[in-house]
């Protein structure tokens, strides 16, 4: 199949898509990318979302995930999954996981295959703190509720600070190891509202990976970044998440973004380079034009982190 996948100007596929929902969340992180997002106008509707994605299908990209803000916020999110569903090979999500206990049953019924949850803290205090929300135990509801739904694999997305939740990483391999989940540990990056806060709250997670390397079973390597997940002596898997000057982490992303207001995204890190595919469907534009468009913003393609 690799064959079918559209590949950008530097020989990489592209082959998953991260489609932004909405920009509204319950949450209100101080230090959310918001996917990288700037001025975004309006959300795509359900049926220009199930559009985009068929559009993705035919260059190859057949994997979904489904992301915002808080994806859960939108009120066709069932619909959306489902339709997906029949489009793609798998439709995933990244979620807060505070409204999630309610809706994952009906959600894997629905299609979804996997879900990221981000849970950056098991200290309630901190927890608000970082969230401005006293939800932890309803994101721990979340977390059970996904794995109790056959959700594979859930993944805990914690963003690693320094002097705010980093002295918690035992605590929460511990706890990913007891509910069946994987631990994803993310480096604090100076994006949108982080940017104010990397000099403070930036920790380097490279000793961290060196000491997972040294105290794992088994290293598996991720096609996507190079990612390498750590199967722990005596149970328990951590992903490390570096993608600070990673030059290999650019090298091997396969990742195209779509906005909430319809514009196709080709990197994380940039905002000067994004095509506005939805003014193009709501115009009229044609099968092919919109096509043309996709591929268009796969050629602005390039890493972010070179040599």
């Amino acid at each position: 199949m690799d064959e079918m996948v559209i590949r950008d100007g530097w020989g990489r596929p592209v082959n998953n898509l991260r489609i932004s929902l909405t920009q509204r969340c319950n949450f209100n992180c101080f230090f959310c990318h918001r996917e990288g997002e700037e001025n975004a106008g309006g959300e795509t509707t359900l049926e220009e979302v199930e559009r985009i994605a068929a559009m993705a299908s035919r260059l190859g990209i057949r994997r979904f995930k489904l992301t915002g803000g808080e994806p859960l916020m939108r009120d066709d999110i069932l619909e959306l999954v489902k339709r997906l569903s029949r489009i793609g090979e798998e439709v995933s999500m990244t979620t807060n996981g505070s409204l999630l206990a309610d809706k994952a049953s009906e959600l894997r019924g629905r299609g979804l295959t996997r879900v990221n949850i981000s849970l950056h803290s098991l200290r309630r205090s901190t927890f608000q703190w970082i969230t401005g929300c006293d939800a932890l135990e309803e994101v721990e509801m979340g977390v059970e509720a996904s794995v109790e739904a056959g959700l594979r694999p859930v993944k805990l997305n914690m963003v690693v600070m320094e002097g705010v939740n980093a002295d918690e990483i035992p605590e929460m391999i511990e706890y990913s190891k007891s509910k069946g989940a994987i631990l994803q540990l993310i480096e604090f990056q100076p994006i949108q509202e982080g940017a104010a806060h990397w000099d403070r709250f930036h920790h380097d997670l490279k000793p961290l990976e060196e000491m997972l390397r040294r105290t794992s079973e088994k290293v598996v390597e991720r096609q996507l970044h190079r990612r390498r997940q750590y199967h722990l002596r005596g149970g328990g898997v951590v992903e490390v998440v570096r993608p600070m000057h990673n030059t290999e982490f650019c090298r091997y992303c396969t990742r195209m973004r779509v906005t909430s207001d319809g514009r196709l995204k080709p990197c994380l890190m940039r905002n000067d380079n994004l095509v506005d595919l939805l003014s193009l469907m709501r115009a009229g534009a044609t099968e092919e034009e919109l096509i043309e468009a996709f591929r268009e913003a796969v050629a602005k393609r390039e890493p972010y982190w070179r040599d």
